[in-house]
């Protein structure tokens, strides 16, 4: 029996650095696995279920690596992280060795022995924890920062030991004595992680945020007894009661009962929504009034608010063009600074007449300030703080590369029925050409039902009074133009004025064996605050691209001050304005039908709304959940932009960093233990500018 191929998630604790994520990645691809994704700023490992390799050999292979593995995804760390206590341990030892310097020639802690003493425990911690790191980074072929602190770190180790053992008893050994630049870069490296890993969880918060949602306890009714369960707990079909202020535990339909639920966690509406029997509700909102019954259609995680929280983890999964940058540099960088540090005590001893010590030094502070971190960090926590803050305005971004093809957009097409109207059309005129009015009416509805055009759902409400269900057979639609079936041998057709080769002016005409039986007159009204989002949008091209007729094209773009009409465009006619708008400008294109989603595909950017048909949504890169409006187009527009802003601000930092502090330690302007300090805050400095952007003010 052939295995289902499913998505294996395991949570790697151990990872200092981007380039151990990137290190891993390659590792376990080199294996043979699939689809593998490794996210430093979550933790989280994931790939696709191989029939060569089990879950516990995948495991096993991350372990041989030299990192652990958490029981359990959502596991809370309780008490001091691993850093934290070796951070502290650490302290405790190099204080008093680091005070030495300020100490007169005959205190106890200038004695050799006593500073080694105080030093081994530190350097043990530094084997334990960078040396272990840096040998796993070796093994996956991309050194990390560990690397370089492992071997700056014991350099001046090996070098104090050298100088201690040859100038036993002598003055001149103290020229030789380095321990305290040993504990000291190891104990600020450390604090430097503490202080990283606690700003990366900051990076994170949309997550907990959203996943915090989902704890919840149901009341589920079985056999007349109402029994109270977890989230994890809730099975398809469970019947759940909810009440006022409570909170609905999963996606479902309301079987009974009435309310208003307040959608703004998930969707960012503000006012609530009333709902009742047959309307769908989503986990995770509020009801703050009414008490309803649902029937849980999707669980676990099907649902979506799963789903936002499964997109925001894998945000990195597709990544920018501008990451690659970082990475490339990122996997390079140790090598190169290795070969910097050799060079610089080679070239200053021999060639400079540079002092042995002064030589190693500066080569040591080389190694020490270098930090490739900066760079690897710059970009996934900024795309994860840009698409967490997006999810937390109910907008779904898939993936960092999608963030950055929002900030380069330019042009901007919009469908009109269902994306600028609320594609809820009322029947203005019915002229009847030849036959009954109810038979014609039970007729449209009968076609109608087998479309999920916004025009063909709101004609089915329209004549849903009094309809008795017919026979049909044959049912052909032509996207953007028609629909027809065969009823009791008679060809019946309904669509656009294509079908009709009349001179009439209608919007709709109803054939019977290619013979016009009656015509309809049909209207929608434009969504609410349009005009206000379009106000907002005035730096944009903006291009109405519908299958609707011209007249009303027109009066909408002239409503809006849209710059571009295109009327009557069939599903192919959208898809080759679309491939020729993008040639010349990065293009966003906006729709929420079936006909939309190949030119959605096509263009840079595909953005739907929440109430869209399954393929657009799935055919779009971008989804607004809210559904009222288009509010959320020129938030996600601006967080597109502010994302890639901030990424750039991070790989200027990173670079600039580097390519200042480096040549600041050859030259011996720096001391190994500053140069601990500045390299332990210079990732943080990244993240912080990350973190910013939860906050920024950006529209």
């Amino acid at each position: 029996m052939k295995t289902e191929i499913k998505k294996i998630k395991i949570q790697v604790e151990g990872m200092t650095c981007a380039n151990c994520a990137i290190g891993i990645k390659k590792h376990l691809e080199k294996r043979g696995l699939q689809n593998v994704n490794v996210n430093f700023v979550t933790g989280e490992a994931s790939y696709m279920q191989n029939e060569k390799q089990s879950e516990i050999e995948v495991k096993n292979i991350v372990l041989g690596l030299g990192y652990t593995i958490k029981k359990q995804i959502n596991e809370d760390e309780q008490g001091l992280s691993k850093v934290e206590r070796y951070f502290y341990f650490t302290l405790i030892f190099t204080l008093p060795l680091f005070s030495h310097m300020f100490l007169a020639e005959d205190s106890v802690l200038q004695n050799p022995l006593v500073q080694f003493m105080l030093c081994i425990p530190v350097y043990s911690v530094g084997l334990l924890y960078f040396g272990k790191s840096a040998w796993g980074s070796l093994k996956t072929g991309i050194p990390n920062m560990d690397v370089l602190i492992f071997i700056g770190s014991t350099s001046a180790f090996i070098y104090s030991i050298y100088g201690w053992v040859l100038f036993a008893g002598m003055p001149e050994a103290h020229h030789y004595l380095f321990f305290e630049t040993t504990a000291t870069i190891i104990t600020l490296v450390l604090l430097g992680n503490v202080l990283e890993h606690k700003s990366v969880k900051k990076t994170t918060t949309a997550i907990g945020d959203l996943s915090a949602i989902q704890e919840v306890i149901a009341k589920r009714e079985i056999n007349g007894k109402i029994e109270e369960v977890v989230f994890e707990q809730i099975q398809k079909n469970d019947i759940l009661i909810i009440n006022t202020g409570d909170k609905i535990p999963t996606d479902g339909i309301i079987i009974s009962g009435n309310c208003l639920v307040d959608e703004s966690m998930i969707t960012g509406e503000s006012f609530p929504v009333n709902k009742s029997v047959d309307n769908q509700v989503i986990g995770g909102t509020i009801i703050t009034e009414g008490s309803i019954k649902i029937k849980a259609t999707k669980v676990g995680d099907d649902t979506l608010l799963s789903q936002i929280i499964e997109l925001v983890k894998n945000a990195q999964n597709n990544k920018p063009n501008i990451q690659k940058i970082g990475d490339k540099v990122s996997s390079i960088f140790v090598p190169v600074v290795l070969l910097i540090s050799v060079l610089t005590f080679f070239i200053g001893h021999h060639y400079f007449a540079i002092s042995m010590q002064d030589a190693l030094l500066r080569a040591i502070a080389v190694l020490v300030i270098s930090c490739p971190c900066a760079m690897g960090l710059a970009t996934p926590t900024a795309v994860m703080v840009g698409i967490g803050r997006a999810a937390k305005n109910g907008i779904l971004i898939k993936g960092g590369e999608t963030l950055e093809k929002l900030a380069s957009i330019t042009h901007l097409v919009f469908d009109k029925t269902g994306t600028l109207t609320t594609g809820n059309f009322i029947v203005s005129e019915l002229t009847i050409v030849n036959g009954d009015e109810d038979e014609i009416k039970n007729i449209i509805y009968n076609l109608e039902q087998h479309s999920s055009h916004p025009i063909a759902k709101s004609l089915c409400k329209v004549f849903s009074d009094n309809n008795t269900a017919l026979n049909i057979t044959e049912i052909k639609e032509v996207k953007g133009v028609s629909i027809s079936g065969t009823i009791d041998g008679n060809i019946y057709t309904i669509g656009s004025s294509k079908i009709n080769n009349s001179n009439q002016s209608h919007d709709l005409f109803l054939l019977k064996n290619k013979h016009l039986i009656a015509s309809l007159e049909i209207s929608d009204e434009m969504k609410v605050g349009t005009k206000i989002v379009f106000e907002k949008l005035k730096s944009f091209q903006t291009t109405l691209l519908s299958g609707d007729k011209e007249d009303k094209c027109k009066t909408i773009a002239s409503e809006l001050n849209i710059n571009k009409v295109y009327s009557q465009q069939l599903p192919g006619d959208k898809i080759n304005k679309i491939e020729s708008l993008v040639t010349t400008h990065p293009t966003a294109m906006i729709g929420d039908g079936i006909n939309d989603a190949p030119a959605l595909a096509k263009a840079t950017i595909g953005i739907s709304l929440g109430n869209a048909t399954q393929i657009a949504i799935q055919s779009a890169d971008v989804v607004l959940l809210n559904n009222e409006n288009l509010e959320q187009l020129p938030q996600a527009l601006q967080i597109g932009k502010h994302t890639l802003l901030t990424i750039k601000q991070n790989l200027f930092w990173a670079f600039a960093y580097n390519l200042v502090a480096i040549p600041i330690a050859i030259a011996g302007l720096l001391n190994p233990m500053w140069g601990a300090l500045f390299m332990a805050f210079s990732d943080v400095i990244v993240i912080g500018n990350s973190i910013r952007l939860r906050y920024k003010k950006i529209f």
